[in-house]
């Protein structure tokens, strides 16, 4: 009787599982690591959310335990004095970049998920999905924005309701119910530059801001 002798063939191996399908619509993930540097990112969020979003977002952080790969999240701004109808000067705040908002911090798949799925922002400034830091001067004039050794004298701008190319009228002074465009707006001084039309002649008049109504 003849016997069939043992095989050294070692068994087939399993075949591997498909793979999973990939959604079309997906937005890219950036190729990072976990041990990538910190930088400077700017987020698009949603417009006049700006102070709610970045809140959020330091909530999830926080939540995630992820301190370790954030640092500050800043909405930019700068103080600006305003007018009150009886003239009452006040300061308030005012955005740099509406729309946006300064994250400084590590990308990595969790950190780019992290900041995705926050409500309320949409995306990282970059290309083809791909965040990019921040340019140095960028940096420079909305994050390390000079400071000022004695706050008290910094000077304070006001907030201004023109803009170059707007017509407007002088509603008080030697100029009263004259008409003219808005040729300088200088939001230090509180001041803005008209050019009126007098005895058939364009001259510049420079004007508190106040004395000036929109048509």
């Amino acid at each position: 009787m003849e016997t069939t002798p043992p095989s050294d063939a070692a068994p087939a191996a399993p075949s591997l599982p498909p793979a999973a399908p990939v959604d079309p619509n997906a937005p890219p993930k950036p190729e990072v690591n976990d041990e990538a540097p910190m930088d400077w990112y700017i987020l698009k969020v949603a417009f006049n959310r700006e102070d709610s979003i970045a809140d959020a977002l330091r909530k999830r952080v926080k939540m995630e335990g992820m301190e370790e790969y954030f640092g500050e999240i800043v909405v930019p701004s700068e103080d600006v004095a305003t007018f009150t109808r009886d003239g009452k000067r006040r300061i308030s705040k005012r955005k740099l970049l509406p729309g946006y908002i300064m994250v400084y911090m590590s990308i990595n798949d969790d950190t780019w998920f992290l900041v995705r799925e926050t409500g309320g922002i949409s995306d990282f400034t970059g290309a083809a999905g791909k965040p990019m830091p921040m340019e140095p001067d960028d940096v420079e004039r909305f994050i390390n924005r000079p400071l000022v050794d004695d706050e008290e004298d910094a000077p304070i701008k006001t907030a201004i309701p023109f803009k170059v190319g707007d017509r407007v009228r002088v509603k008080e002074g030697n100029f009263e119910n004259q008409e003219g465009e808005v040729d300088v707006v200088d939001e230090a001084n509180g001041r803005v530059t008209v050019i009126i039309n007098i005895f058939g002649r364009s001259v510049p008049m420079e004007l508190d801001h106040w004395q000036v109504e929109p048509l």
